[in-house]
């Protein structure tokens, strides 16, 4: 358990941060960088449903993430996210399903060694929607995030990354995909509709249905070999 807590928390000297975003210089032979540049961040930008994710459940994609290319371990077991403030380098499963940490981030990803937050990417339809509904929200923001920030110490006190598995090996991933497909079945036959003042019709209902098992089954399967 004290080796899972420890995840890799050493300090990376090419690590530098200014007030407004962070540059990162790691060894290409050790690290992979993922930055809003990669597709997958890119797929986290732009896909509208994921502004869901974002503003109702607090589900964050970091601004930087790192492979270890020199872990022999799956990918799931391999991605770091490094702090900006204080350097640490965090396995990625500190914000985790499994650790029931992967939702409720809604300012960022909290630091649990420095107690700052680590900076996201805004998908862009979130950010659309946060934009025009900004006289509603701006006067409680700071109240709030303080309230959330007060939270979030508790919610990283029992990490434990030793008895996790990766939820894509074995058929994992078939669930997975599922309820991705269900979900995006539900936001683009209904929700996405009614966002737009689009009609909602049985024939788009029913030939969503095979459309969204097969797009989520394929999905699940991308994401294990990806995760792998």
């Amino acid at each position: 358990m004290e080796e899972g807590k420890r995840i890799v928390r050493e300090r990376n000297e090419n690590v530098f941060v200014d007030e407004m975003r962070i540059e990162t210089k790691f060894d290409p032979k050790r690290w992979k960088v993922y930055t809003s540049k990669h597709w997958m961040i890119l797929h986290w930008l732009i896909n509208p449903a994921m502004a869901f994710n974002e503003l109702v459940l607090g589900q964050r994609v970091p601004k930087v993430s790192l492979l270890d290319l020199e872990s022999k371990t799956s990918r799931f077991e391999s991605t770091v996210i490094p702090c900006p403030h204080c350097h640490s380098m965090h396995d990625g499963r500190t914000w985790s399903t499994q650790q029931g940490t992967a939702f409720w981030n809604w300012y960022g990803l909290f630091c649990p060694n420095c107690n700052n937050v680590i900076p996201c990417v805004r998908n862009l339809l979130a950010a659309l929607l946060l934009g025009l509904s900004y006289p509603f929200w701006i006067w409680s923001k700071e109240r709030r995030r303080e309230r959330w920030m007060n939270r979030q110490p508790k919610r990283f006190q029992s990490l434990n990354f030793g008895a996790l598995s990766n939820p894509y090996s074995g058929r994992g991933w078939i669930k997975i995909g599922l309820s991705y497909g269900l979900f995006m079945y539900l936001y683009m036959t209904f929700l996405s509709p009614l966002l737009f003042s689009e009609p909602i019709t049985l024939s788009s209902a029913l030939i969503g249905v095979p459309i969204w098992i097969l797009a989520g089954l394929g999905f699940g399967f991308f994401m294990k070999k990806a995760m792998g």
